[in-house]
């Protein structure tokens, strides 16, 4: 493909990243005045680790952030990842082991609060670098923005000059949405109490806006205070407004549950002089009981789970897709993940242009460079992993699992099969904390025995050079036999699954018994007709 064939199919492509793009498309048709870097942003609240709610926003802002470079023949971008550390902690995050640290300094600044992990200068330093770590691990192309830095330094000074000026109206936008209580105390300014270093939630009074002075209440007394250099941070809503004017940001998405803040913080945006980003409002994750993933119900996945049963390249196929459409995010579906990346990138190489851009693939290699150590085929699938090592047990190795993929693979070396080796290894870990616990192979029923007998004849006579389609065969013609009463193929394959596998599903069985060998799988089946 051409560069103007690229393009020209950018420009047409349904596929979502796209569609995001060519919004700042509309925004800026010929490029961002004196040829600036469009800006991205995505937030972060280090209140907690970054968890696979992080991921997915940068993920998915990298995308569209690449389809825009592919759109414009490469104009200049940058990806902020901001962390709103200036916030107060409100409430001790439940995995955190020394509370005592945190207890002590509800209300301040999370930046003004020590580690209690005793390795940084405050808790949110040590969050903001498990960030960074974070990111840094996937390759994401991003700066790192501190809100505290931000405000400490005088660098938003400016910006809250602005808040103080428009202060009737930002008030306007927000009392309307307050409950009565909420609205009588409600101030857009927050003070940092000079005297217990909180974050202070009490009725603010403007008195000078070109210095910052505001006058507010602190433990009884009457203080007048400016909210430069740190000594104030603003409410939620007003925050990412003046984040946007401050940075100039054009383009941060968000998840549903923010719906009502893009609104009100569009208007402030607005209010302040300035324009809102484009965006896009995705679906939230709902665990395996359609639930709303929470961190504090601990009902969600992370990262770490994911990699642990599955690849960092199906993490980001699955988040790719369909982010305006609510899914499960919970271990059952990481191994149709797996295997459905590996059939999307097969397919790539042979797909006309406007099909490889609405393939998931094409822009997870171009987002941070995946690009995987086997080409873009496996020669086996995690699926069929996943059912050798069922059969081999709880206790199988990685040496185990590698010496029967020398009945399907030439040349079966991890080293020159580095993607399949990752797999062996989530699939080891996959069955032995989900499938093995769960595996019961019943008996057979006596049609069923009289197949598997059939079967077992076949395999004996069978060269063990027999190909895995010559093998489906030789099943299939069996299932298909009336002598032994099937009512379909289904069956007859439901019953090699349960009674040899010991599982209500499973692999084309041509596939398997090349995988783990004729020998063995007649081996199987006499453990299956003595039961």
């Amino acid at each position: 493909m051409t560069d103007a064939e690229l393009i020209a199919a950018a420009q047409v492509s349904k596929a979502w990243p796209f569609e995001e793009a060519r919004k700042l498309i509309k925004r800026f048709p010929e490029g961002k005045p004196g040829g600036e870097a469009v800006v991205f942003e995505t937030g972060y609240g280090p209140s907690g680790l970054p968890h696979i709610g992080t991921f997915q926003e940068v993920l998915r802002t990298t995308l569209v952030r690449r389809a825009y470079e592919t759109l414009t023949g490469g104009a200049p971008s940058r990806l902020i990842a901001f962390s709103d550390d200036m916030d107060g902690l409100r409430k001790v995050p439940d995995n955190i082991e020394n509370r005592a640290v945190l207890d002590a300094n509800l209300g301040r600044p999370l930046t003004r609060i020590p580690d209690p992990f005793g390795t940084h200068e405050s808790f949110a330093h040590h969050n903001n670098a498990m960030l960074r770590q974070f990111l840094d691990r996937f390759g994401f192309d991003y700066e790192f923005v501190s809100s505290s830095d931000l405000y400490n330094s005088g660098q938003f000074d400016d910006a809250l000059r602005g808040v103080l000026r428009n202060w009737q109206a930002i008030m306007d936008i927000m009392l309307p949405t307050l409950r009565a209580e909420r609205a009588a105390t409600y101030s857009p300014v927050l003070p940092v109490s000079a005297k217990s270093g909180k974050v202070l939630q009490v009725p603010v009074a403007v008195v000078d806006a070109e210095a910052g002075i505001v006058r507010f209440e602190d433990e009884g007394k009457i203080i007048e205070q400016s909210i430069f250099g740190g000594q104030a941070k603003l409410q939620w809503k007003v925050d990412w407004a003046m984040r946007w004017v401050a940075l100039g940001v054009d383009y941060e998405m968000c998840g549903k549950d923010l719906t009502d803040s893009v609104r009100e913080s569009g208007k402030i945006a607005r209010a302040l002089g300035g324009r809102p980003p484009e965006g896009m409002i995705y679906e939230l994750f709902l665990d395996e009981n359609g639930e709303k993933i929470s961190k504090s119900k601990g009902n969600g996945l992370t990262i770490d789970q994911w990699l642990t049963y599955g690849s960092e390249e199906s993490l980001g196929f699955y988040i790719y897709r369909e982010p305006k459409s609510a899914k499960s995010l919970h271990i059952g579906v990481i191994p149709k993940a797996v295997d459905e990346y590996w059939q999307f990138r097969e397919k790539l190489a042979s797909q006309p242009a406007e099909q490889q851009l609405g393939n998931p693939v094409w822009h997870l290699l171009r987002a941070n460079g995946y690009a995987g150590g086997d080409g873009d085929k496996l020669p086996v699938t995690y699926g069929l992993l996943l059912n050798l090592v069922g059969v081999l047990g709880a206790n199988a190795t990685r040496d185990q699992v590698w010496s029967y993929l020398g009945n399907y693979i030439d040349d079966a070396d991890p080293a020159a099969h580095p993607d399949v080796d990752t797999l062996v290894t989530t699939a080891l870990a996959y069955n032995r904390d989900f499938i093995a616990p769960t595996l019961q192979r019943r008996k057979p029923e006596p049609n069923e025995a009289l197949a598997l007998a059939a079967l077992d004849e076949e395999l004996a006579a069978t060269s063990d050079d027999a190909t895995a389609e010559e093998l489906q065969t030789m099943v299939y013609e069996i299932g298909k036999d009336p002598h032994f009463a099937f009512d379909g193929l289904r069956d007859w394959f439901k019953a090699l699954y349960e009674t040899l596998l010991g599982s209500p599903q499973g692999p084309r069985m041509g596939s398997f018994i090349a995988l783990y060998g004729i020998a063995n799988t007649r081996a199987l089946i006499a453990e299956a007709l003595a039961d």
